[in-house]
């Protein structure tokens, strides 16, 4: 994976012009990328075309045309492209309720650091959450995390040769786990890898 660049952006108009076209295959491409974790959880994984619609879509929204502007809005969402040795997600815990969701929240206080994913084989791998800032205070954790996993070359190797990949979650107030990641999803992650 590479970092976006101004070249890999389109110009307001031009963005205008083919958004709904552009939408339409990143949502496609968003269903390979989302792993539910039991029924409040879910990790989505972002790429170089999910970072890139986050970025015309802040372009579209402020108006934002001028190169420095624009340089802002690459160097906030570049360093959610995964590097191929890792990946990068957005975990969200999922409550439609928001009295239940504050609730929730308030037990789920270092969910974070209690996510993992595991290689068939290998040990599990807990993610470096949250580099930008703290997102929990002793009252309760936030609904949205950043999170990185970084993989060792084994791993890598492992995966593109088939081992199958498992991830969950094991915090006291929710534990849940997936066994063998659906195809599409798994498939769409190895391809992160170099």
């Amino acid at each position: 994976m590479t970092n976006l660049s101004h070249d890999d952006l389109y110009s307001l108009e031009e963005y205008a012009r083919i958004r709904s076209e552009f939408r339409a295959k990143v949502i496609e491409h968003k269903k390979k990328r989302r792993l539910p974790i039991g029924p409040h959880a879910a990790l989505y994984f972002e790429d170089e075309m999910t970072m890139q619609y986050q970025i015309q879509e802040m372009l579209r929204i402020e108006k934002i045309f001028e190169p420095d502007g624009i340089q802002d809005e690459l160097d906030v969402y570049n360093p959610l492209i995964p590097d191929g040795m890792n990946w990068k997600a957005t975990f969200m815990m999922e409550y439609a309720d928001e009295a239940e969701r504050k609730v929730a929240l308030s037990k789920l206080i270092g969910v974070e650091s209690r996510i993992w994913v595991q290689v068939d084989g290998h040990d599990k791998v807990r993610p470096i959450a949250n580099e930008d800032l703290e997102r929990s205070t002793e009252e309760k954790t936030s609904s949205v995390h950043f999170l990185r996993f970084e993989l060792s070359e084994e791993m890598v190797s492992a995966l593109k040769s088939g081992a199958s990949l498992s991830a969950g979650i094991d915090h006291p107030a929710y534990n849940y786990e997936v066994d063998n990641l659906p195809s599409p999803v798994k498939e769409s992650l190895v391809s992160d890898l170099h």
